[in-house]
């Protein structure tokens, strides 16, 4: 059930993305006002987020789960693009696969900075010389569910 809840979120949001490309002109409003590249760099940065989430919570170290996290997401903007191929009236550019990663870089960055804000730093108690025994180490925020 743990697993269904890290995992579920990305992938229906990358269904949520292969909906609306699939469209010929999705949201005509939105892309007359908004920049191409900005909706882009949005999207992506959610996915990147949810991606990043995912991989924290099967237990990845923060650096390992940011890079696999953005690298899967842009993975996931190179097909995105190539399936955007196919679609009347829309352009597939490595432009926008460019934004893509971006906002998969922004979103997983944005994670980690967020969710180490969250948890705050416990130290060891000191030894006889006043200094602490061990270096600082997160630890989870008092709230955060147990695994058992």
């Amino acid at each position: 059930m743990r697993r269904v809840f890290l995992w579920l979120p990305p992938l229906l949001y990358m269904a949520a993305i292969f909906q609306v490309s699939s469209q010929p002109n999705p949201m005509p409003v939105v892309t007359r006002v908004v920049w191409d590249k900005a909706l882009h760099v949005v999207e992506y940065t959610v996915l990147g987020l949810l991606m990043c989430r995912a991989l924290r919570g099967e237990g990845l170290a923060a650096r390992r789960a940011t890079l696999i996290s953005i690298l899967l997401t842009s993975a996931y903007g190179a097909t995105h693009e190539t399936h955007q191929l196919f679609v009347p009236n829309r352009h597939a550019g490595a432009d926008d696969w460019l934004a893509d990663t971006s906002g998969a870089t922004a979103g997983a960055l944005l994670f980690n900075t967020v969710s180490r804000r969250r948890r705050p730093l416990q130290r060891s108690p000191p030894d006889q010389s006043g200094r602490p025994r061990a270096r600082a180490a997160r630890v989870a925020h008092p709230s955060a569910p147990v695994d058992r």
